[in-house]
């Protein structure tokens, strides 16, 4: 019998789970806040008037807070309304499985709807991490790169404008 490649066989398999996993669990965040975000403008009256609404989303956060513990902050929830506003009226794409919900917190601040789809672009191009995404955030690179160079971008809904 050899050992060693009954350790490596279980130790791949186990990275493969995990791997799927982690895949698995960020689909159904990304779906969940999603659906967290429609709900939040719906019940502000629809999209014209959710900006407004941020007395009712700070209601919720309390709740949410005291009921189901901590992650559910007013700006966290404005994250979620975002992001619904972001994406509705398209298909969240299946391509960007590299990015999570922490990256999304981080592009979704950015008011320019280039400088968010180049990001996106390029994190699930280089795979990037949150941490290399936020240094290229803070660096400016969009300023500096992404507008002198013409990307295939993804189709993503850029007729909304996204406000806290």
């Amino acid at each position: 019998m050899n050992y060693y490649n009954e350790i490596k066989e279980v130790l791949v398999k186990n990275e493969v789970y995990k791997k799927v996993k982690e895949y698995s669990k960020n689909k159904s965040d990304l779906h969940s806040y999603f659906e967290v975000g429609r709900l939040i403008v719906e019940a502000q009256g629809g999209e014209k008037r959710a900006k407004y609404g941020n007395r009712l989303i700070k209601k919720y956060s309390e709740k949410l807070t005291k009921e189901l513990g901590k992650g559910y902050d007013v700006s966290n929830l404005k994250r979620m309304r975002q992001f619904y506003l972001f994406w509705k009226g398209g298909s969240m794409r299946h391509q960007f499985s590299n990015i999570s919900w922490t990256h999304y917190r981080y592009l979704l601040p950015l008011k320019n709807m280039k400088c968010i789809n180049y990001y996106i672009y390029i994190t699930d191009k280089l795979n990037l991490s949150v941490r290399e995404l936020r240094e290229k955030i803070k660096n400016n690179e969009y300023e500096r790169i992404g507008k002198k160079q013409e990307l295939e971008k993804p189709k993503v809904n850029t007729g909304v404008r996204i406000d806290l």
